[in-house]
């Protein structure tokens, strides 16, 4: 069967090559007509293209760079038009970036735009007979916005360039109002182009725009703050709402594109939304009860299960291990109440034997699914929150081959941890924040919404106590350092330790360690000297891999 041929434009300012059409575009870089960060439908040039080491057939072509790119809006742009604000002359569109001047100064006299009086390297409409010009992302406003979802009457734009306040975010900005003749409404054009409804990557529910928190009630209204930036948001001005979940985002976060999930919200109904297999009994859908005992309030405790992850029936333990051993679920340490096998070394705290097979989680859109194993090379996968390998249970997306091991599927959005006194917010958007406790930089982090705080999920997931195999006592997760001495060192690498780093310690034996030298940080679980076989060929690797 063919291939659909993919849409082309013939544009003036590139008549080299055609320009192709791409759908969903989110790597962003300038547009080549208007200098603004591009994403979503675009044209661009494959021939001009570069960074074709991506792999296409995971769909993952958005990561390209493409140097010669144009939102859509702006490779259609008509070659010429009539404006009201010059309406004597037609308008050419003209590309200020291929004319080099030789007076700069001067020229940026002659092509400054009559309406927002600036001058700029971006496309342009012109009139030669009268000196007037007027850039394309200006003239691109409409006379009326008829059937603005921002409000309940039409705008007109006041066409002059001025400062103003808009009644929809509450920012001063610089640009030309849309205001409504009935009831002085004024707002950006930004704003006035906001949809009413919208679907984000981090949140199940479409969220709604609302005007301020009088259209809606809202839990806690006087400290609110956005579910995808963990910023403060002020509930007196708009912002995107979802009433079921009480979850509130800024303007501009629920808007960014890259935070937009493209579904057509008129197909999704709340019944789709609903997924009946997230209410499903955990016992039923995890594991089948075989033995069971009645204690002295009258609760039944399942004291042999056959779970839907191992071939042989489990046995509930409630003794304590000594020998290392690691639950075969979320890969900590063992400790009791557990399930095990008499068979096999496989162990399962209770509570991950109680996990359900299908759960949501703020960081995917999707349902997730409990897999025993992951599907990938060796049973190992990267948890796409902690960035850490795993060879235990996975929550997985098939869509996506989105993957979530076990300790960060169980941390919420919201987050109150022992190593810090104030709530943490997840942040599912980029952030400035470094994690206090590592000093890494990885996407998702949670903020502190009182001061400066930052944790990722690397470190929020650390057990608590921990062992490690050559030490015989367990370990504790410690904040602060362990004395005021000055030096701190990893007494496993034997390298400095920064004091305001989180770290393991021992106190029977004044032994602090850094979590990456003590194995703990990761999460895999080896019974045996295990054959690996990478891409590259055949070899044979133990618990020392380089390859994790």
């Amino acid at each position: 069967m063919e291939q659909p041929q993919q849409q082309q434009l013939l544009h003036f300012s590139h008549p080299k090559h055609p320009l192709l059409f791409y759908q969903d575009y989110r790597d962003g870089g300038p547009c080549w007509g208007c200098q603004e960060s591009v994403y979503g439908p675009i044209y661009y040039c494959e021939e001009c293209k570069y960074g074709l080491d991506v792999l296409k057939s995971i769909g993952n072509v958005g990561k390209q760079q493409w140097p010669y790119k144009h939102h859509k809006s702006c490779a259609e742009a008509p070659l010429g038009l009539h404006h009201p604000l010059h309406p004597i002359h037609p308008l050419i569109l003209f590309d200020e970036k291929t004319h080099d001047p030789e007076d700069e100064e001067e020229d940026k006299q002659k092509t400054k735009c009559q309406l927002c009086n600036e001058s700029r390297r971006q496309y342009t409409y012109r009139c030669y007979r009268c000196d007037f010009n007027l850039h394309a992302t200006c003239a691109s406003l409409p006379p009326t916005i008829e059937s603005s979802q921002v409000h309940h009457h039409p705008l007109t734009p006041f066409w002059k360039w001025m400062s103003f306040t808009c009644d929809l975010c509450a920012k001063e900005v610089k640009g030309i109002p849309n205001q409504c003749a009935l009831c002085s409404y004024c707002v950006d054009n930004t704003c006035a182009s906001l949809p009413r409804t919208l679907q984000v990557l981090f949140h199940w529910h479409p969220l709604h725009l609302t005007h301020s928190s009088l259209e809606v009630e809202l839990h806690q209204s006087d400290s609110r703050f956005c579910q995808l930036c963990a910023q403060k948001v002020n509930t007196n001005f708009g912002f995107y709402y979802c009433s079921r979940c009480d979850f509130v985002a800024h303007l501009d976060c629920a808007a960014d594109y890259r935070n937009r999930d493209n579904i057509n919200l008129q197909e999704l109904t709340e019944e789709e939304n609903e997924d009946p297999e997230l209410d499903q009994s955990f016992n039923s859908a995890a594991y089948e009860v075989k033995n069971i005992k009645v204690v002295e309030d009258g609760t039944e405790i399942a004291t042999e299960i056959q779970h839907f992850s191992h071939g042989h029936d489990l046995k509930l333990s409630d003794y304590e291990v000594l020998n290392n051993e690691k639950c075969n679920g979320c890969i900590q340490a063992i400790s009791p109440p557990f399930y095990s096998c008499v068979n096999c070394s496989f162990f399962l705290h209770e509570s991950c034997a109680r996990l359900p097979r299908k759960k949501r989680h703020p960081l995917h859109l999707h349902t997730l699914t409990l897999f025993p194993k992951s599907p990938y090379w060796q049973n190992t996968f990267w948890c796409d929150a902690c960035k850490r390998p795993c060879n235990g249970f996975t929550y997985w997306c098939e869509t996506c081959n989105f993957d979530l091991d076990i300790p960060c599927s169980l941390i919420s959005n919201i987050l109150t941890h022992p190593g810090h006194e104030h709530r943490l917010l997840l942040s599912s958007i980029e952030s400035k924040h470094n994690c206090s406790c590592c000093d890494s930089k990885i996407s998702p982090i949670f903020c502190c919404t009182t001061c400066d705080f930052a944790l990722d999920f690397k470190c929020a997931a650390l057990p608590q106590i921990a062992r490690y195999k050559q030490h015989e006592h367990p370990f504790t997760l410690c904040y602060t350092a362990e004395d005021d001495s000055g030096e701190y060192y990893c007494d496993i690498c034997e390298e400095d330790r920064n004091p305001k780093h989180w770290f393991y310690y021992c106190a029977n034996c004044d032994y602090p360690v850094h979590p990456s030298c003590s194995q703990i940080s990761k999460n895999i679980k080896w019974t045996y000297s295990l054959p690996l076989v990478p891409p590259c060929g055949p070899s044979t690797a133990s618990m020392g891999s380089p390859y994790l």
